[in-house]
C-alpha cells in the first residue's frame, strides 16, 4: 500500500452507541458517519516502525485484525437494530456481549496506531510538560513507568491490553491492565494503550513477547498520550 493512501486525515471511529463514553474518555470529538465504524487511515506506511514492529505485522494487524473488528461491529450493530425494531429483547441482550467486543476492539486499535510513530516523527522521544511532570511525581521517572507498565503487560493473562490512564475525577496517572478488548470508559481516561494480544508481535518476537514490550518503547507517541490529557 502506497505512502499516499496511507496518510491520515484524522483517525474516524463511529462509535454512535458509545459517544458518551467516549467524552468522558477524552475522546469526544471523534468523527462518527452514520453509526458505521470505518478503519482508521494510518499516518505511516506499514513498515515505518521497524525494526520495532515489522512491516508484515503492521499490515496483518491493521488489514486483518482490525478491519475484521470494524466489520463485525457494523454486522452485529444492524442485527441488534433490526432486533430492537422488533421489541425482541432477548435477541438484542444476547447481541450486546458480541457489539462490546467488537466496538472495544475497534476504539483500542484506534487509539493503538495514534500511540505510535517513526522515530522521524518523534517516535520513542519523552513526553514533555505536564504529562512529564506527573510521571514523575507517579512513578519516579520514565524508565520506572516503563518497567512498571512492562510487568503490567507481563501479567496480562491471555489477551488484553495495559493502559496508562488518568483518573477522570482526580486527575491522577496509574498504569491499568483490560482483558480481551474491553476499552477504557467511565472513571479513567485513555492516555497510552499497548497490545498485548498475540496478533500484535508473535509473527516477529514468537514466545519472547518482553523483547516486543522492551521494544515497542522506541517508537511510542508520546505526543499523542500528552493530547489526550487533561
Amino acid at each position: 500500500m502506497s505512502s499516499t493512501l496511507l496518510r491520515t486525515s484524522a483517525a474516524r471511529t463511529a462509535l454512535r452507541a458509545t459517544r458518551s463514553s467516549l467524552a468522558r474518555s477524552g475522546l469526544a470529538g471523534t468523527a462518527f458517519v452514520r453509526g458505521k465504524a470505518t478503519l482508521p487511515d494510518l499516518p505511516y506506511d506499514f513498515g515505518a516502525l521497524e525494526p520495532s514492529i515489522s512491516g508484515q505485522i503492521m499490515e496483518l494487524h491493521y488489514t486483518k485484525h482490525h478491519q475484521t473488528y470494524v466489520t463485525s461491529y457494523n454486522n452485529f450493530n444492524e442485527q441488534i437494530q433490526a432486533a430492537a425494531s422488533k421489541n425482541d429483547i432477548a435477541a438484542q441482550v444476547a447481541l450486546q456481549p458480541m457489539i462490546n467486543f467488537h466496538a472495544g476492539g475497534h476504539l483500542n486499535h484506534t487509539l493503538f496506531w495514534e500511540n505510535l510513530a517513526p522515530k522521524s516523527q518523534g517516535g520513542g522521544e519523552p513526553p514533555s510538560g505536564t504529562l512529564a511532570k506527573k510521571i514523575d511525581e507517579s512513578f519516579g521517572s520514565l524508565d520506572a513507568l516503563k518497567e512498571k507498565f512492562n510487568a503490567a503487560l507481563a501479567g496480562v493473562q491471555g489477551s488484553g491490553w495495559a493502559w496508562l490512564v488518568q483518573d477522570v475525577q482526580t486527575g491522577n496517572i496509574g498504569i491499568k491492565t483490560y482483558q480481551n478488548q474491553d476499552p477504557v470508559v467511565g472513571q479513567f481516561r485513555p492516555l497510552l494503550g499497548i497490545d498485548a494480544w498475540e496478533h500484535a508481535y508473535y509473527l516477529q518476537y514468537q514466545n519472547r513477547k518482553a523483547e516486543y514490550f522492551k521494544a515497542i518503547w522506541d517508537v511510542i507517541n508520546w505526543k499523542a498520550a500528552e493530547k489526550r490529557l487533561k
